[in-house]
């Protein structure tokens, strides 16, 4: 595992929709329950590892998990513990009028999903103060498109169901 980690809000639902009754699992992605296991074993070496969670110190992010997850889902159980054990990076995001991350072109063109600028923002502004930053996801496949223009900024991604996800971005892609 890398040294800190933006966590994209997509692991934290997938893993903690790995029970196949849960409530959470009629909206995750992925769907499988198997490829939802690899999200949750991840997340859960995540947890007991010395890597740190990066956060904006303005809260959306942890704001997002909120609107996504209930207190008791284990995604947001691992966000807990990162606090609590001091393993927490916080840096700081602009947000624009309407409440998006806002980033130097040409990224703020290419990151489409309003959503994901602030994801984004903060992993590069992990990547200046602590010169490491890599962005963790796994349903979200956008990532793969992106992925060129985020390695140039100095950005690392960690695709946790890589075969997967690159599958469903190529077929998102052929439509």
């Amino acid at each position: 595992m890398n040294e800190s980690y933006v966590v994209d809000t997509n692991v934290l639902i997938a893993a903690s929709a790995i029970d196949a009754n849960s409530p959470k699992a009629r909206d995750a992605t992925p769907s499988d329950p198997e490829l939802r296991r690899k999200v949750w074993q991840w997340l859960n070496d995540f947890q007991l590892s010395a890597s740190q969670l990066v956060l904006d110190g303005q809260g959306q992010i942890e704001d997002e998990y909120g609107h996504k997850l209930g207190f008791n889902d284990f995604g947001r159980q691992v966000v807990q513990y990162k606090w609590d054990t001091l393993a927490v990076n916080q840096v700081h995001v602009d947000y624009d009028e309407n409440g998006h991350g806002i980033l130097e072109e040409p990224l703020q063109t290419i990151i489409h999903d309003l959503a994901d600028r602030k994801m984004v923002a903060a992993a590069l502004d992990a990547k200046f103060l602590h010169n490491n930053s890599t962005i963790a996801f796994a349903g979200d496949t956008d990532w793969h498109g992106w992925e060129k223009s985020l390695l140039e900024a100095g950005l690392e991604l960690e695709p946790i169901i890589e075969e997967w996800s690159r599958a469903k971005f190529a077929e998102k892609l052929s439509k």
